[in-house]
């Protein structure tokens, strides 16, 4: 059975014009001339210095470009966006009226959504399919083409289960780095598109393997010491030592910044990661690829 649920904490952005394409495409992560009908691509902005500012998927409606992005921060990613317009024929504007839904179940992998709008998740095909339909009509549309609604707290532990970041609540606004975060493996990068802003470091961070801590999935209160879920930001130690941070959780699933040596010898060792007085273990999906060990 496939679920839906209408997520709040998204909103669409258009980028519309006759350069459209060729002003994002200077601009962002990913090569955004792969957008179709049917087709969306996952990306991100980055500082002129190669940190995170924002990541979107990027679709097609109606001719337009759109940026499903963070509601709570759409704001200031039109902002940035308009500061590199200059005499670039596009417009940048909300896409008022319509909503963001996600789509995922058993069987969302080989399912085929006949809905307007709606695209494979560009990431994972297990993390199912995503769909920009008029605010008015959505559910509607939804529940005729045989989906059960579910809520935002559902999907968000469905993500969690794949292990995918969800945007700033566990990717650090000018801190984070791309290759640290999944994007390599979820898709969100082309290291053959040319250039963009912050693709040197990004490519740099690649070519001379300096990725040295990773987005992680964890199993909240496991190994011998029961806590409670403990919030974005707090220290994560190994036997005292600084190890990571934790990001976003629902329940005994979350995300966390884990430092690569200690997730070895954490493992290595059979000891827990500690979040305070919450133990913590680090796990590897079945999509990320880790560096190997000389």
């Amino acid at each position: 059975m496939l679920n839906f649920a209408l997520l709040a904490a998204r909103s669409p952005l258009s980028v519309a014009g006759p350069e459209a394409h060729s002003f994002l495409q200077g601009l962002v992560s990913n090569d955004v001339t792969q957008v179709a009908p049917g087709k969306a691509v996952y990306a991100a902005l980055l500082t002129a210095q190669g940190k995170f500012l924002h990541d979107f998927f990027v679709s097609e409606l109606s001719g337009a470009l759109v940026l499903d992005a963070e509601a709570a921060r759409i704001d200031d990613l039109a902002r940035r966006l308009k500061l590199y317009k200059l005499r670039a024929k596009v417009t940048i504007e909300r896409l008022e009226g319509y909503v963001v839904a996600a789509i995922w179940g058993e069987g969302a992998e080989g399912a085929r959504v006949a809905i307007p709008g709606a695209t494979p998740d560009p990431r994972l095909a297990a993390a199912g399919w995503r769909a920009i339909l008029p605010e008015a009509t959505a559910r509607e549309t939804l529940a005729a083409a045989g989906l059960a609604e579910a809520n935002e707290d559902d999907y968000d532990r469905h993500r969690l289960a794949l292990g995918l970041p969800d945007g700033s609540r566990d990717m650090e606004v000018d801190k984070s780095v791309l290759l640290e975060c999944g994007f390599e493996e979820l898709h969100g990068v082309d290291f053959a598109k040319g250039c963009y802003m912050g693709q040197e470091l990004t490519a740099r961070t690649k070519y001379r393997g300096l990725v040295k801590k990773r987005l992680m999935p964890v199993v909240i209160g496991s190994g011998l010491m029961e806590g409670d879920a403990p919030p974005p930001g707090t220290p994560i130690l190994l036997d005292g030592r600084d190890a990571g941070e934790m990001r976003s959780g629902s329940g005994t699933a979350g995300i966390a910044l884990i430092r690569l040596d200690a997730f070895d010898k954490a493992r290595l060792d059979g000891v827990p990661l500690m979040a305070g007085d919450t133990a913590l273990s680090a796990w590897t999906p079945d999509w990320m690829s880790l560096p190997e060990k000389e």
